[in-house]
């Protein structure tokens, strides 16, 4: 993984995110306790390798600013954040892939056609609590969120999510951030990262 994604993360983090409780977070984040700078951000898809999650975390907070930019989020749907805000919901919203990933080793065949072992990311969740709910989790145990921040985390997966199709309806409606965030996350996700495939 380049250092570089790291360290950019942690230059927006520490410039932007500055409430009670962020510097903890961010220790945390960067202790031998977290896999965050080294993690990948799927198995097989987007960012399926190290230091994918802190890749893709970065899109994701480029995508947001970019869209919030916009005129008509301004003027006429009043999307209008703190930077913090930006900062914390786009940076954080996949903390739930933080020690998620494990590699195993399987056989397949090489350039020359012998079988050899090779790596890939297998998923061992050792905290089963669903996935944005789970960032908003971690989060939260360092940190105060507003009611907006929680719920752009909690459903930034949008309707490419398992919940409920209606909730998640009435969650981008009372909250436009978790749309906004929905929206990054995709851009991120589909052009800016695409699969590896």
């Amino acid at each position: 993984m380049s250092g570089n994604f790291k360290d950019e993360f942690i230059e927006i983090y520490n410039e932007k995110i500055t409430r009670p409780g962020a510097d903890r977070l961010l220790n945390y984040l960067t202790s031998e306790q977290s896999d965050f700078f080294t993690a990948p951000s799927s198995t097989r898809f987007h960012g399926s390798y190290e230091g994918g999650l802190v890749e893709h975390s970065l899109n994701v907070y480029h995508c947001l600013k970019d869209y919030l930019q916009r005129p008509r989020t301004k003027e006429l749907y009043r999307m209008d954040y703190t930077e913090e805000t930006v900062a914390l919901v786009s940076l954080l919203h996949d903390l739930c892939k933080m020690n998620f990933y494990t590699v195993d080793y399987r056989n397949a065949k090489n350039a020359q056609g012998q079988w050899e072992k090779v790596p890939y990311y297998t998923i061992n969740d050792q905290l089963p609590y669903g996935h944005g709910e789970k960032s908003v989790y971690i989060v939260s145990g360092f940190m105060r969120l507003t009611r907006e921040e929680a719920f752009a985390i909690r459903y930034h997966m949008g309707f490419s999510g398992l919940e409920d199709k209606n909730s998640i309806g009435k969650a981008f409606e009372m909250f436009p951030l978790a749309f906004a965030l929905s929206v990054a996350d995709m851009e991120a996700t589909y052009y800016l990262e695409g699969s590896p495939n």
